[in-house]
Formats: C-alpha cells, sequence, structure tokens
C-alpha cells in the first residue's frame, strides 16, 4: 500500500481545526449577545447645557460607519438593534452591497 503524503492528512487536520474554530467563535458571539451584551458603536452624542433663555440642542441621531468586512445582521447585533430596524430607517440601503464608510442610521 502506498504511503500517504504528510502534507496530506496536515491539510485535513487544519481543516477540522478551522471549522472548530469558527464554530466556537459563533457559539461565544451568540452567547454574549444574548446576555444582553452590546459593542460600541461609532455615534455621537452631545451633553446639553442648560441656560435660562437658551434652548437644548437637538439630540443627533445615532448613526453607524460601516467598515470593512461589515453586514447587516453582525452591526444589528453590535448596536444591539433588529436587521428589520435598520431596514426602516435606512430604506435606500441594500443589504448586499454595505461599502466602508457608509453611515447608517440607527433607532434610538
Amino acid at each position: 500500500m502506498r504511503r500517504r503524503a504528510p502534507a496530506r492528512l496536515l491539510a485535513s487536520a487544519a481543516l477540522a481545526t478551522c471549522a472548530v474554530a469558527v464554530y466556537v467563535i459563533v457559539q461565544h458571539e451568540s452567547q454574549s449577545s444574548g446576555k444582553g451584551g452590546k459593542a460600541s458603536s461609532s455615534s455621537t452624542s452631545t451633553t446639553p447645557t442648560t441656560t435660562a433663555g437658551k434652548r437644548k440642542p437637538a439630540a443627533k441621531a445615532k448613526t453607524y460607519t460601516v467598515k470593512s468586512g461589515d453586514v447587516l445582521s453582525a452591526i444589528a447585533i453590535k448596536t444591539g438593534s433588529s436587521v428589520a430596524d435598520l431596514q426602516r430607517l435606512n430604506p435606500t440601503m441594500d443589504a448586499s452591497t454595505l461599502h466602508p464608510g457608509q453611515k447608517l442610521k440607527l433607532p434610538r
């Protein structure tokens, strides 16, 4: 019987290791999002000052800046909102063509 090359065995072991690593990461992220953990987003907020005779500045809308590799479901998890809310607030957005630098409105 022919002897198999060691690289062939190592390739299948590396593939199995990668599959396990991806599974563990996905499980960890789904568990941490289920515990109420929210990742920070790139939103800005202002602290209004109260002075007699002056109006309070309007609260700025929360936004998220898309980063390379982001997908809509991951953005929803990071910001603690749902995909449906993001689609409702950003009707012109196409989830399949997100590009880095694009600004998305977030629910308050």
